[in-house]
């Protein structure tokens, strides 16, 4: 169960766009933005997590940055038999929405994990409790990735054409691979939204058939929005779908 509610996190904050791309001028979000989204193992709730950027008086290197907060938890049964309970935060530039500081403080069954991460871009080092490493390029926590990704020009993307992303995770910098799949509409419970379909690479393991494939789908508008993910697993299936969204910069605009 914990690598599973651990994937609701990684489709909800990881799995966008990337790679050493160009961002937009325009940030895709503002202060203020929540998100809440429902993770579905089969026909049942098994979790949900929620997202929210604020403001902060808090200022890295004399910048100011947003304050971006996710909440996980399971729900319903799920709750009773293997309660979890995840906060992650992250301080991220305002202009480069590079993060300068993270923390995490995980519950999950009998499993906890406290970690605080500075990431210093003038010396070119990630502090965590576990230790110093490299810091080179762009490499990110789960809460700043995702916003990272929602503001990359994708405006020129090519069906087939493969990105990357970097993300500190625990002990060492890891990379995600996503390949743009094209565009579809996809229903919600919000609405039914024109997206952008992407499949990131996930790896065959206990919790994913070997043939199994990752899906998310991103509106395709201003927002950049990640409204459902799905991927097959050993015994069923799981599905990410966004439940609320409140404070957008830009309006969600369903098609008929």
């Amino acid at each position: 169960m914990r690598l599973k509610f651990t994937l609701l996190l990684i489709l909800v904050l990881g799995c966008s766009v990337a790679q050493e791309p160009s961002k937009t001028k325009d940030v895709a979000f503002k202060a203020g933005e929540q998100l809440e989204y429902k993770l579905k193992y089969g026909f049942f709730t098994a979790a949900e997590a929620h997202i929210k950027v604020e403001e902060t008086v808090n200022k890295f290197n004399g910048n100011p940055a947003f304050h971006i907060i996710a909440d996980g938890n399971t729900a319903g049964t799920f709750d009773v038999f293997y309660k979890v309970r995840n906060r992650y935060e992250s301080y991220i530039d305002k202009q480069t929405l590079l993060p300068y500081f993270y923390t995490e403080n995980r519950h999950e069954g009998g499993y906890n994990h406290a970690d605080k991460v500075t990431f210093d871009h003038k010396q070119e080092k990630i502090v965590a409790a576990s230790g110093t490493y490299p810091l080179r390029g762009q490499v990110f926590d789960f809460p700043s990735a995702y916003y990272f990704a929602r503001c990359l020009d994708v405006s020129k993307m090519r069906i087939g054409e493969r990105f990357e992303l970097r993300y500190f995770l625990e002990d060492s910098v890891q990379t995600l691979g996503i390949t743009f799949v094209g565009r579809e509409k996809i229903k919600c419970s919000l609405g039914t939204f024109n997206c952008l379909k992407f499949n990131p690479t996930i790896v065959p393991g206990r919790i994913f058939r070997k043939n199994s494939k990752l899906y998310l789908w991103i509106t395709d508008d201003e927002n950049r929005i990640p409204v459902k993910a799905h991927v097959e697993v050993v015994v069923g299936s799981l599905t990410m779908e966004l439940a609320s969204a409140q404070g957008l910069k830009y309006a969600l605009n369903p098609v008929k």
